[in-house]
């Protein structure tokens, strides 16, 4: 089964409340939802908005989340993304690994454009991993994108019998995909609701149904392939 976190905001209060039952996805860029989300929600996923940050160039505020976050871990099926640098190197991205506060409640990033060593390596240490499209391999779906993706699993499942969970950041159109993916999350419903000028025209738990419904795969089978044109760096 792959659970579908749903970003917030979505507004008004009064449809996300017409959601209850989901899992959420709650950014601390945009965090003034979060409280509804655990009274109407069965797993909440924490963003630590670097995304947000980073597309509008602003700074982050790391002290901050940690404080934010730990308010609402107490919740059981609440988790929370670790800090990353989206266009960092994976010194940097393993220096704020190392500093964050909450233990396994938490979930590393690993982004595509950063060796498969430190892929591997997180998956060993944690139960939960992110992957971030980043560098060549941001735009989902692209050709670059799927192979360096397939690449991943066929490295993990060389080495776990069972491949340890993998959400998709920004994941949502790959539900029912390919790719055995345990979690994925977007902002799909709060930005194509929101977005039409008639309400009426889409209904959010509809849309919730549609994606809900749709499961990757539980197992990932190695792909025979070329190593000198899939090489990893």
């Amino acid at each position: 089964m792959t659970l579908h976190y749903h970003g917030t905001p979505i507004t008004p209060n009064e449809v996300l409340l017409r959601l209850a039952g989901r899992c959420f996805c709650v950014s601390f860029a945009a965090p003034h939802q979060v409280r509804m989300a655990h009274e109407i929600g069965q797993s909440v996923m924490l963003d630590n908005g670097a995304f947000s940050a980073w597309t509008a160039g602003k700074g982050t505020d790391w002290p901050g989340y940690y404080r934010w976050a730990d308010s609402w871990l107490d919740f059981p099926t609440t988790w929370a993304v670790i800090p990353d640098v989206i266009d960092g190197d994976a010194e940097a991205n393993d220096a704020l690994v190392e500093q964050w506060p909450h233990g396994a409640r938490g979930a590393p990033v690993w982004h595509l454009h950063e060796p498969l060593e430190r892929l591997l390596a997180l998956a060993q240490r944690w139960p939960r991993v992110c992957f971030g499209s980043s560098g060549e391999f941001a735009q989902v779906g692209a050709p670059v994108w799927h192979a360096r993706v397939a690449l991943a699993f066929d490295e993990l499942a060389k080495r776990h019998a069972r491949l340890p969970w993998v959400h998709m950041l920004r994941g949502m159109s790959l539900a029912g995909g390919a790719y055995p993916f345990a979690s994925l999350d977007s902002t799909n419903i709060a930005r194509n609701y929101a977005g039409n000028a008639d309400h009426r025209a889409k209904h959010p738990r509809e849309m919730a149904d549609a994606i809900d419904a749709q499961q990757c795969p539980g197992r990932w089978h190695v792909q025979p392939r070329q190593e000198v044109l899939f090489a990893a760096p």
